[in-house]
């Protein structure tokens, strides 16, 4: 007989995660707004080109935008590291590190629904997951620090 584990991959890898914040109530489209007009200030104060997505806990787009000039190739990405953040309650810097590393990590290449490219942060509100936002456009740390900025804005 063979044993199979059901441990999440993450668990699984050498760098450990943080620990995982129960979901609330998924974001709603006034707060998501806010969340993305955070954001938007933040690439607008660098001078940066961003294309701003938010998500809800099931990781469905809630609000999106697109600043003048950004890249098209942003939109989707913006969208999937949004996603990911939600999906798996993390920030999508978390997977990059772990591919970075190698070993275990590469696994995470081949999770369904994880996009392993700095940009992606969880909002979480009274300590329960609501959304993410997810920013492309910049470089990682760009994209990681306008989506830090979304995502603070709602605490």
């Amino acid at each position: 007989m063979v044993a199979v584990s059901a441990t999440p991959v993450l668990a699984q890898s050498s760098f450990a995660p943080p620990p995982l914040v129960p979901y609330g109530l998924s974001i709603d489209v006034d707060n998501a707004k806010t969340a993305a007009a955070a954001a938007v200030a933040e690439a607008k104060k660098n001078n940066w080109r961003m294309a701003v997505a938010v998500v809800d806990t099931g990781g469905y787009l809630v609000y999106f935008e697109k600043m003048a000039d950004t890249q098209t190739g942003s939109v989707d990405l913006a969208i999937e590291k949004a996603r990911t953040s939600a999906l798996f309650r993390r920030p999508s810097k978390l997977f990059q590190d772990a591919v970075a590393g190698g070993g275990e990590g590469i696994r995470l290449l081949r999770l369904t629904g994880a996009i392993p490219i700095d940009g992606g942060v969880p909002i979480i509100v009274d300590g329960k997951l609501i959304g993410a936002v997810g920013i492309s456009g910049g470089s990682g740390d760009q994209d990681g620090t306008v989506a830090k900025a979304g995502a603070s804005a709602l605490k």
